[in-house]
């Protein structure tokens, strides 16, 4: 029999163990299924094809950072911001514009991190399931990616950056779900191997609203904003990589 991966097997028992207890054992039983976000899957079309690249620039090798992430993360092209800080830092861009915390992980068990181990990985994911799944669920999902991380890059440090800002202002419905997810991913750093850190205050502006000048869409980053996010996580970047 096929063993499960470890890491689906903690997020079982953690998505278990809210749900309830077996009133005779004592035992934390599951009242539904897993959620949508913890159970790994491929999406098609041109994905597959970003997934490819993705695994390809693995093979390589030589990656000392690596961003993992959605369309915010693939932003970074290489942009000019990428070529300014990380072009001499063997730094790997691994995200794929719509990725779903569920997407991400199939990607992580299908080459994408293959033969590589990175100092830092730099994880952002999320936003793409604020319009269909609970914050619950969404935190399930992120967390089950920092457990598949962990499993397979033993030797690295990952940077668990909040899900970023979205929506006009604090009203807007999807910002107000990202919100709830950063609050119940909160605690999951561990002050050694695993650093979370909210960068969301340094693109908002002091009364909540979010700029088009740093996300023109109210969503994606402008060269602004990946000057502000790779500024607000370079005191990490550098002594990950020992700088």
């Amino acid at each position: 029999m096929r063993r499960r991966p470890q890491f689906l097997s903690v997020v079982l028992v953690l998505w278990m163990a809210p749900r309830g207890l077996d009133s005779r054992s004592g035992v934390a039983v599951a009242k539904d299924d897993p959620p949508a976000t913890v159970v790994p899957v491929p999406r098609d079309g041109g994905w597959m094809d970003r997934h490819n690249e993705i695994n390809a620039r693995a093979k390589e090798g030589d990656v000392d950072l690596l961003f993992l992430g959605d369309s915010i993360t693939q932003g970074w092209g290489p942009n000019a911001i990428w070529k300014k800080f990380y072009t001499d830092r063997k730094a790997m861009n691994a995200g794929i514009g719509g990725d779903r915390t569920q997407h991400v992980l199939w990607r992580l068990e299908h080459g994408n991190i293959e033969g590589l181990t990175p100092k830092l990985v730099v994880l952002m994911i999320g936003t793409n399931n604020a319009g269909s799944d609970s914050p619950e669920d969404i935190a399930a999902g992120i967390k089950a990616i920092v457990a598949s991380l962990r499993e397979k890059l033993p030797k690295t440090k990952i940077l668990l950056l909040d899900v970023f800002p979205r929506g006009a202002d604090a009203k807007d419905a999807a910002r107000k779900t990202n919100d709830e997810v950063n609050r119940l991913v909160a605690d999951i750093e561990d002050g050694d191997m695993l650093i979370h850190r909210d960068l969301g205050p340094k693109f908002l502006a002091a009364d909540g609203t979010l700029s088009k000048d740093i996300m023109p869409d109210l969503l994606h980053l402008s060269e602004k904003g990946y000057q502000i996010w790779a500024e607000g996580i370079e005191d990490v970047v550098r002594q990950a990589l020992g700088e």
